[in-house]
């Protein structure tokens, strides 16, 4: 009997979906328009998919979608719950309070109910005071006076040891019963405010993700999915399962351009290159290092506060198969401003009045549709020819750029072209040892969520004068292939990714970070 697994992906024009069989090779692609709740999209994508490509619903053993509500919320505010905040590091930790350099705005929203207490650890491991255990009640009794609905709670140096922040969601629960609670040694990197940061966002995306997955799940209840199993795409190209995904949201506010990345590889097999996703409002180019996203080396910006945890490493344009065409003063340009997911109503090939990237690449003979209702000629008769050239220099140029930009090294790279709009680029760009257009690149995002593996990344310090270091790396690894478990992977299928050993020579003792990546197979 043939099993075969589902991939929902979220643009910002189409949301993309994939059916994969057991060898992961695409069974059906399809898309449909994003909606601006998203979740509306998700569901008409799933239910199109079961509908349409004729599989039983029995045979699915598991659905994956990425999704951009955590992100969304993060960005406009909304549906966000009021965090509690506890940093434990007194008296060490003064200086800058926490959520202090926030937008006002987000600061209102999750709340101004934050808590400094006595603890902490060195870098070392050694606690710079002891867990002050009735401060921690106190602030869960007045966290719970408030109406606070979910808990932060970062230690200084929790990577390292995670003891306090572990008794202090102890008492927290003991006070307030089965709230959320994020603890930070989970979800940041080594830096207190950046790692505080990311696990007060994370609390407070939480609620927006329970109703994401509720009403996926319900879906999938009503179409006769309900024994499937249910993954979220993550940041760094991997999936973690739903329970999880709840756990710890913020790991998925950049799932679409990882899927993206990820899908690139599953379809062409190229383990390093460079990918340029082309979809309706955006060109998103990232890179691919030993099959899986690269990561960035920067902190990372959402809604105006800097964060520490995993995230790709892309430039985004605003060049893509929507973008409109502007003439003024006789110089033309392209986006950033797009028609989106109204292209097929608006564009001129369609019998519309807005010129777009599209239209362009349509009367210059660069790619064809296969859509009865489009018509080049339309574009052909009614866009001048000089201005259909200057256009396409300037999305040509515009996506060289960003390949340019996204380079560590001079010497060119594989580059392979994916998304909806990849269809207009040439075979042939600055940069590019070879450009490589898969079969199914216009649904790579939704195929690379199908067919991802699980994964789970630590980050932790060592001082190599305290511990072995060949003792330390087993103990890293040890902990990354528990924590791929947990998010779902089959034991027997866990391996590890990539080690990395950056020393840190600003602390005394030859202080190393390890860093371990570890992924398997869904155990499904």
């Amino acid at each position: 009997m043939a099993k075969y697994r589902i991939g929902i992906d979220v643009g910002s024009t189409n949301t993309d979906v994939a059916i994969v069989d057991e060898t992961g090779k695409p069974f059906y692609t399809s898309k449909v328009a994003t909606t601006p709740d998203v979740t509306t999209g998700i569901l008409s994508a799933l239910e199109k998919a079961v509908r349409e490509s004729g599989v039983s619903s029995d045979d699915v053993v598991a659905v994956m979608y990425g999704t951009t509500h955590a992100l969304n919320a993060i960005v406009t505010r909304r549906g966000l719950y009021r965090v509690g905040v506890i940093r434990i590091g007194l008296p060490a930790t003064t200086s800058i309070e926490p959520m202090l350099d926030w937008p006002a705005d987000l600061r209102k929203a999750v709340g101004e109910s934050s808590v400094l207490v006595r603890g902490g650890f060195e870098y070392t491991g050694e606690e710079i005071s002891g867990l002050d255990k009735e401060a921690v009640r106190k602030a869960a009794e007045e966290f719970k006076r408030r109406g606070v609905e979910s808990v932060a709670i970062t230690s200084v140096f929790s990577p390292v040891r995670a003891d306090h922040e572990l008794r202090a969601a102890e008492i927290v629960r003991e006070v307030m019963g089965e709230v959320p609670i994020s603890l930070s040694a989970s979800i940041g990197s080594i830096g207190l405010l950046e790692r505080e940061n990311a696990t007060i966002l994370n609390s407070a995306i939480i609620g927006v993700m329970k109703k994401s997955i509720s009403a996926v799940r319900s879906t999938m209840d009503r179409l006769g999915l309900e024994a499937a199993k249910l993954y979220l795409a993550q940041n760094d190209g991997t999936i973690i399962s739903a329970d999880m995904a709840e756990k710890y949201p913020i790991f998925t506010v950049a799932a679409a351009v990882s899927n993206s990345v990820r899908g690139a590889f599953v379809l062409t097999g190229i383990k390093d290159a460079i990918v340029v996703d082309t979809g309706g409002t955006t060109t998103n180019i990232g890179v691919l290092e030993k099959g899986f996203p690269r990561e960035s080396s920067s902190p990372v910006v959402l809604g105006g506060v800097r964060t520490s945890f995993m995230m790709p490493d892309f430039v985004s344009i605003g060049v893509a198969g929507g973008s409109i065409v502007k003439v003024e003063d006789g110089k033309v340009s392209v986006g950033p401003e797009s028609v989106g997911y109204e292209l097929v109503r608006k564009g001129i090939a369609w019998g519309g009045d807005t010129i777009t990237a599209t239209d362009v690449a349509l009367a210059l003979g660069k790619m064809s549709i296969d859509d009865p209702s489009c018509r080049p000629e339309r574009a052909r008769d009614k866009i001048p020819r000089k201005i259909a050239e200057e256009a396409y220099r300037f999305i040509i140029n515009a996506v060289e750029e960003g390949i340019d930009k996204i380079k560590t090294r001079p010497e060119p790279l594989p580059v392979i072209l994916v998304g909806g709009g990849s269809a207009m680029l040439p075979r042939k760009l600055k940069g590019a040892s070879e450009v490589i257009r898969p079969e199914g690149a216009q649904s790579a995002n939704a195929i690379g969520a199908a067919t991802a593996l699980i994964g789970a990344t630590i980050e932790k310090t060592y001082s190599y004068e305290q511990v072995d270091r060949s003792k330390a790396l087993e103990d890293a690894k040890s902990e990354a292939k528990k924590r791929a478990v947990e998010s779902g992977a089959d034991p027997a299928s866990v391996e590890i990714a990539f080690v990395e050993e950056i020393s840190m020579p600003y602390l005394p003792g030859n202080v190393v970070k390890v860093r371990v990546k570890a992924v398997g197979r869904a155990k499904i």
